[in-house]
């Protein structure tokens, strides 16, 4: 993804490739390599994804789960160097993953 992409075009592209593969592979399990440098207060990954995205993201990934690999879902903590806004995504990505929060309306570009 260019740098700047924000959440309008990385949910296109989370749609149109990424959701379209899972179906097309139709996996046992899903593994997330949860990485959250793309924040946009992250100094190194220029992407500008809200802190909410993450909770879509994570959302579409649990409903793959459902989907293809009855509920199997794992992830692992990759990057993100921006400590508060590792702190809040982190949060934002398990409280979805245990039912906790939603994703409430989509998160605006």
């Amino acid at each position: 993804m260019p740098a700047g992409s924000g959440n309008v075009a990385y949910e296109q592209a989370f749609v149109d490739q990424i959701l379209p593969a899972i179906d097309s592979y139709g996996p046992d399990a899903i593994l997330i390599s949860a990485g959250f440098d793309a924040h946009q207060a992250d100094p190194l990954g220029a992407i500008n994804l809200s802190t909410q995205f993450y909770s879509w993201m994570t959302e579409r990934m649990l409903e793959a789960a459902d989907k293809h690999a009855a509920g199997r879902l794992i992830s692992v903590l990759e990057g993100g160097y921006d400590l508060d806004a590792l702190a809040s995504s982190v949060s934002v990505h398990l409280q979805t993953m245990a039912g906790v929060a939603s994703s409430g309306p989509k998160p605006a570009g």
